[in-house]
């Protein structure tokens, strides 16, 4: 495995971190547990979860996933061993069976000190805020349009404070967004430089071989400011397995049970994918290590988060920590990239 630091922590994370949002739906407790030891044992020592898991969110496996990491942590004793990280959910119809009052002080106590119940443990070492509550082009949506309606009004101090209040109890060690745009990020960073509230030090976005957005601006922002990525969905929803390219998806594949995650099957998207899995087979790889190959090595990325239903495919996405791609390699991923521009954004 190979490790790196949360930014502005002495906390080392492996530049792999499991995530565990099939855990309580596609995958049961027996199954989150094996994956769980078995990543630990790779050398995997990050984990990620949120208080809405499984996906996709509901009122009856509401925070199941968190409860099967806790039964796992208490049975193992290895919380020591892991950074475990994990998220308010932001306010929406999606979540109003969790909450209604978004990041409000009351809320933010209230989801840190169910999660820590949840987990049983004492402390999270990385708290997220999940996405947004101002509207705002997040989710795969791909412009800004404004709305002069939008009732959110500018809290970031607010919210800082209700973190840095947690951080000073010792419920959580640091903080994150997810989801954001550059704007939101920035207002953070500059709520905390100069109103002397705690940093975000990670932004948890999408970022893949299909969805560069990234790089259109926040890559600089994780750059000049030390916001590391910790990018999800790596592989697009097992999109950039090329299971669905190659026919060889089976019922059980994520996007064939909730294909209302269109985000990544477009004409482009299939397009794109069927390049890069040219790429991968002349070059001796599996288009799975490919794509998170070139997640894993970019200069912004702290940690690549995998997933998996299934044990083979867990192996795989762990064994591409040992994957490098060549600079020959890049360029004719570039190549795709300039002629098909983020088609999953």
């Amino acid at each position: 495995m190979k490790y790196t630091t949360l930014p502005h922590t002495d906390i080392k994370v492996s530049k792999i971190c499991l995530g565990t949002m099939t855990f309580g739906n596609q995958n049961t407790q027996e199954e989150g547990f094996k994956q769980m030891d078995y990543a630990l044992d790779q050398g995997v020592n990050f984990f990620d979860t949120a208080e809405m898991y499984p996906v996709p969110a509901q009122k009856e496996t509401y925070a199941e996933t968190e409860r099967i990491i806790g039964k796992w942590l208490k049975q193992s004793g290895k919380r020591s061993d892991i950074v475990l990280g994990s998220k308010i959910a932001g306010p929406g119809d999606y979540t109003a069976h969790i909450r209604t009052n978004g990041f409000a002080p009351k809320a933010i106590e209230d989801a840190i000190d169910q999660s820590l119940k949840r987990l049983q443990t004492d402390y999270l070492d990385l708290f997220q805020l999940h996405w947004p509550e101002r509207q705002s082009n997040f989710f795969g949506t791909r412009d800004y349009k404004h709305n002069p309606d939008d009732p959110w009004t500018d809290n970031f101090n607010e919210v800082l404070e209700s973190l840095d209040k947690a951080i000073k109890a010792g419920k959580i060690r640091n903080i994150g967004i997810s989801n954001e745009k550059a704007w939101g990020a920035m207002r953070y960073i500059e709520e905390s430089k100069y109103n002397n509230r705690p940093r975000m030090v990670t932004i948890q976005n999408a970022y893949s071989l299909i969805n560069r957005g990234f790089e259109s601006d926040l890559a600089e922002i994780a750059m000049r400011e030390g916001l590391g990525l910790l990018a999800y969905s790596p592989m697009a929803f097992g999109v950039l397995s090329g299971k669905y390219v190659e026919g060889l998806a089976g019922d059980d594949a994520r996007l064939n049970l909730f294909p209302r995650f269109s985000r990544y099957s477009s004409v482009n998207c299939t397009k794109a994918t069927t390049q890069y899995l040219k790429i991968a087979a002349d070059n001796g790889l599996s288009l799975a290590q490919m794509s998170l190959a070139f997640v894993t090595q970019q200069p912004f990325v702290t940690s690549n988060i995998i997933g998996a239903s299934k044990m083979e495919q867990l192996k795989e996405n762990i064994d591409s920590i040992h994957v490098h791609l060549s600079d020959e390699i890049i360029a004719e991923i570039n190549k795709v990239h300039e002629d098909i521009p983020n088609p999953a954004t």
